[in-house]
């Protein structure tokens, strides 16, 4: 009688483990849990990417600066750091077409599409 029970036993709870298990794995294949696990991993690999575009980035940028410091050393750049000043352009009056507003000159575009 002990073995009947024992066998009686162990066969309900396999079969309460197989239907359990096999439940958990009809509600993860339903079409709103793939859904959910497809955007989470979605996201994940989103946020991998950026971790990896960020630390190559700052690589970069880093490199750059070395990279900018040893020509500069090279060219004599970093030994006087201070850089000539912006270059000042003669400014040309359109003499052919002069027109005075209240005493001031004004100057017109040479662009020729802005006639039609």
């Amino acid at each position: 009688m002990f073995r009947r029970t024992f066998w009686f036993t162990t066969g309900v709870a396999a079969g309460v483990w197989a239907t359990t298990k096999v439940n958990r794995k009809l509600k993860q294949l339903t079409p709103e849990s793939l859904a959910r696990t497809a955007g989470n991993k979605a996201i994940e690999a989103g946020h991998r990417i950026k971790d990896r575009a960020v630390g190559f980035a700052l690589d970069v940028r880093d490199n750059m600066a070395v990279r900018e410091a040893e020509l500069g050393d090279a060219l004599g750049i970093n030994e006087n750091p201070e850089l000539p000043g912006p270059r000042r352009y003669a400014a040309i009056e359109n003499r052919s077409n002069p027109k005075s507003v209240d005493g001031d000159w004004t100057t017109y575009s040479y662009n020729r599409n802005e006639d039609h």
